[in-house]
């Protein structure tokens, strides 16, 4: 493996992080903190506050603080401001928030460089939200009298946002783009796998003039600080991303003060190649839609239903383009394919290789952990894929999370829709074909958020992203995404 082709940023200088609380960057109550780990390495690379339930407490009471306050006085254009210094602010600093996640995360670099364009656009496109927010005047029927009714659109309150590590800057910014545009205030509790971009961002809006405690930062474990936000008594709005046991703990936890849920959960996402496809556009594209970001992604196209016409070529051809895929160090120009994120990631996918074999499924590329010079001390899997699976098999049924794509066969459209849909998920889909009636008619009937037609992780600051059944509720992006964030009040004024 070659030199990284970069230096890790000076926001890496070795002092330990804090927490953002109330505008001031404070230690952790209990004084505790844990360390974040470089997967591509396994060396240490910063020392983070360890926040728990003290520290949540003091960050809600300065986010209602704020709520209640100066935050209240500013207008939408104030809003807008804001957000458009962070666009601007955002952009100056973008080598550094591509180096953090590339080093904490594995996110091969040439890979996140391409993200600016999405980042930018997502926050520009919160901040012309920020002033075309508003209620309507509505025609009534009511008897006995005249009267003027209308609806005004108003702020839910204090927001927990629990943010994932597989994509820890977008998914930052899906829930700080609302938060600011709407008016709400904010408790950030970031992945404890991937803390650094969340606090370079919290630093980068203390320079925006934000008001203090508008948004606040509380580094630590799930199990601690997530638990703590969770069931606040004084948070209105949990909204969280990452697997479905957690998401269930926190509807669990939101029953205390029945504050609102979004939740944006695990995906088997089924992606569906017909025989009348061109190869050539479908083969990477299909391979893309599991390996990209090394298969750590949520709406991963993990299940490649091939027709059985084209089922043997298309799978080999697939293998073969996964064997061509570069593996290595998240920081080096050729990497294609970066680290899993953690040993316990590690871990987990390595059984499922493990299970996949057990159940009978054929490896035709991948399957084992990369242990080579180089690589030895990184968490390393290259991308797999099984051959000759079937539905009932665990590794076609339960997320992995990592580079791992199951390949089934199918005869025709309609059995092909009953198999895809018979899974408890529902986030991602996807449809290969040059029969435009084929693609039509699956794109209603897969029950899932997303519909991706001869192409994959197709993403726009407009189009709403989230998911049906155990792959949650509440969108993220989209006009729609903000009906969770503030609250409809009916106003009736008699006249007569």
């Amino acid at each position: 493996m070659n030199a990284p082709i970069v230096q890790p940023p000076a926001f890496l200088d070795g002092r330990p992080k804090k927490l953002l609380i109330g505008g001031k960057w404070v230690e952790a109550a209990s004084g505790k903190t844990f360390n974040t780990i470089n997967p591509s390495t396994g060396n240490v690379l910063a020392e983070l506050a360890q926040g728990g339930t003290e520290d949540i407490d003091r960050a809600v009471k300065a986010a209602r603080a704020a709520f209640e306050g100066p935050w209240r006085k500013f207008k939408p254009h104030d809003r807008q401001e804001i957000l458009l210094k962070l666009a601007d602010l955002v952009d100056r600093h973008f080598d550094q928030f591509t180096l953090l996640d590339a080093l904490e995360m594995g996110e091969p670099i040439t890979r996140r460089r391409n993200a600016r364009r999405r980042v930018l656009g997502l926050i520009r496109y919160y901040a012309g939200m920020a002033t075309n927010l508003h209620g309507e005047t509505v025609e009534n029927s009511a008897p006995g009298g005249d009267f003027v009714t209308y609806t005004l659109k108003e702020p839910v309150g204090v927001v927990g946002a629990i943010v994932p590590w597989n994509g820890p800057m977008v998914s930052w910014i899906w829930k700080l783009g609302p938060v600011l545009a709407t008016g709400c205030t904010a408790i950030y509790k970031p992945s404890e796998e991937a803390s650094l971009s969340a606090l370079l961002l919290a630093d980068l809006l203390t320079q925006t003039g934000l008001p203090e405690g508008v948004v606040n930062i509380v580094t630590g474990h799930g199990h601690e600080a997530g638990a703590a936000l969770a069931a606040h008594p004084d948070v209105d709005k949990i909204a969280f991303t990452g697997s479905v046991e957690t998401g269930q703990k926190i509807l669990q936890a939101s029953i205390g003060n029945l504050k609102r849920v979004t939740l944006e959960l695990g995906g088997k996402s089924p992606d569906i190649v017909f025989a009348d496809v061109d190869m050539d556009l479908a083969v990477p594209g299909a391979a893309m839609a599991c390996f990209g970001n090394t298969g750590q992604v949520c709406s991963a196209g993990t299940r490649l239903f091939v027709e059985d016409k084209i089922y043997d070529e298309f799978t080999e051809r697939v293998a073969a383009f996964s064997r061509t895929l570069n593996v290595g160090d998240a920081l080096e120009a050729e990497t294609q394919i970066g680290p899993i994120v953690s040993q316990k990631q590690l871990d987990r996918v390595s059984r499922y290789l493990d299970i996949g074999r057990d159940e009978g499924a054929r490896v035709l590329s991948g399957g084992a952990r990369l242990t080579d010079e180089g690589r030895a001390d990184g968490y390393f899997i290259p991308p797999t894929v099984f051959g000759d699976v079937q539905d009932e098999m665990r590794i076609a049924r339960e997320e992995i999370f990592g580079p791992v794509v199951s390949t089934l066969r199918f005869s025709d459209i309609e059995e092909v829709a009953k198999r895809a849909n018979r899974t408890s998920f529902g986030l991602g889909s996807g449809v290969w074909t040059r029969d435009v009636g084929k693609a039509h008619y699956l794109a209603k009937a897969l029950r899932a958020g997303s519909v991706w037609i001869n192409c994959y992780q197709m993403m726009d600051p407009a189009m709403p992203f989230g998911g049906y059944k155990m792959s949650g509720y509440g969108r993220e992006s989209g006009t729609a995404q903000f009906d969770d964030y503030l609250n409809v009040k009916s106003v009736w004024i008699r006249t007569a």
